[in-house]
């Protein structure tokens, strides 16, 4: 089972698919809570030049209490990480995790129907870029 959903953008900057998957996930009622900058982490911490590469972590307050009821444990795997990253000038890739893997090891049904409607909204916004 592939643990991603992905979707390659051409002739788009880095700063443009940002802005762009961010408004994509509003419209399918994600906030983005917090930003992690890897380029510029590893160049502060390593002194590594990497390519432009964003973390996102993506949340839906309402997917979140619903899952946060069922199981008060499953903030370990809160919010739902998404990825930008521009390997060569021009074409960037997005990919969001599937709640559906990451949430395998949860042995709950409240859970995996939650997992499962994250699932196809991050599926559709990542899609519809």
């Amino acid at each position: 089972m592939k643990y991603y959903h992905e979707k390659k953008l051409k002739n788009l900057s880095f700063d443009t698919a940002i802005e762009k998957t961010i408004a994509t996930l509003k419209a399918e009622g994600f906030g983005i809570i917090s930003e992690i900058d890897i380029t510029s982490i590893m160049k502060q911490k390593l002194n590594i030049d990497f390519h432009n590469y964003k973390i996102l972590g993506a949340c839906s307050p309402d997917f979140a209490y619903k899952a946060l009821q069922a199981e008060d444990k499953i903030g370990t795997l809160l919010p739902c990480n998404v990825i930008v990253q521009e390997k060569e000038s021009g074409m960037v890739e997005v990919a969001a995790i599937d709640p559906m893997a990451s949430m395998q090891s949860v042995i709950n049904m409240k859970i995996l129907n939650v997992a499962e409607d994250v699932s196809h909204k991050l599926e559709k916004a990542i899609n519809s870029l």
